[in-house]
């Protein structure tokens, strides 16, 4: 739609017909995307973007680049959400192409595949799975039963999902009003799963805000495991039971963590990092091939000392 009907929905002040495809981030914006700022920590990002118009307080408008439109407003991240509605696709499809289905693969009772979906070869979809609309499964895949995949979301070759999980449900993203009330922001982004990945039983796997929450090539990870919006699992990583993502949090590669770990959000860890049991990771690790234990986190060693002190004074 125009950013003129954009702005006529929100209430705002703006007659720029430029026609707006979807919404992004500061950073990753184009010159057809509408972006916000709301955190004035990023606003190097704001005189970098490249975004058609940015969603920003009338204090920070003057960072907004040339070229860019600015929407003013005093709350840019409530509307955004009131936005975000606007471009969310429909739950389902009504009209569209009947899914393929490629050679071997067996699809057992009481299956649905969408509208324009996609399964590869040699593959098994167990009883009571649901396969969302543009969904695109690569070969030798096994979905276990009851395995739900949303709309949009790509899963490689070689994989295999365990009873129960969901792949691609909403991420978790509220915007309160002034008096308290939360206005849901529109997953409009996916889950990219690579191949020879491995998922346990009932976990879930948020889509993105934005682009694609990630599942790089050979991550492994156990069951009751949450993945939240837009986080990155780089290649070989392990996750074991209870584990919980924050969203946007980004794992470099054969990153362990420990079951019931856990991290804050929009925070990285530096490949070959472990996490023990019950670890809380609240900023971000930038050394790799180090052992981390406790809440707050400290260097896994030192940690054991600290328990072994703390054992001797209770003697």
């Amino acid at each position: 739609m125009t950013l003129q009907e954009i702005a006529k929905t929100l209430e705002l002040e703006c007659d720029s017909k430029i026609e707006i495809s979807g919404l992004n981030t500061l950073k990753d914006s184009n010159e057809n995307e509408l972006t916000f700022l709301e955190n004035k920590k990023y606003i190097k990002d704001l005189q970098n973007t490249k975004a058609a118009a940015v969603l920003v307080k009338q204090e920070h408008a003057s960072s907004v680049p040339s070229g860019t439109i600015a929407l003013v407003c005093d709350e840019p991240y409530l509307f955004l959400a009131k936005t975000s509605k606007l471009f969310a696709p429909n739950i389902i499809e009504v009209e569209g192409a009947k899914p393929s289905i490629g050679d071997g693969t067996k699809v057992m009772p009481n299956v649905y595949i969408g509208k324009g979906s996609s399964v590869g070869k040699d593959c098994t979809i167990m009883a009571g799975a649901y396969i969302g609309d543009n969904v695109n499964i690569g070969n030798n895949t096994v979905l276990h039963p009851n395995t739900t995949i949303y709309r949009d979301c790509n899963i490689g070759s070689d994989c295999i999902i365990h009873a129960g999980t969901v792949i691609g449900s909403d991420g978790f993203g509220f915007a309160n009003t002034k008096d308290g009330k939360y206005i849901k922001i529109y997953q409009n982004g996916n889950v990219e799963i690579g191949n020879d990945v491995e998922i346990g039983a009932n976990c879930t796997i948020d889509r993105a805000v934005f682009k694609s929450t990630i599942i790089e090539d050979g991550v492994r990870i156990d069951n009751l495991v949450h993945i939240g919006h837009n986080c990155k699992l780089s290649r070989g990583c392990i996750l074991t039971g209870q584990v919980g993502l924050s969203g946007s949090t980004t794992l470099g590669q054969y990153v362990i963590m420990g079951g019931q770990s856990a991290t804050a959000g929009h925070l990285e860890i530096a490949p070959f990092t472990t996490i023990a049991a019950r670890g809380g990771v609240t900023k971000s690790i930038t050394e790799p091939k180090k052992s981390w234990a406790g809440f707050p986190l400290m260097d896994h060693k030192q940690w054991l000392r600290l328990q072994g002190r703390i054992a001797k004074l209770l003697k």
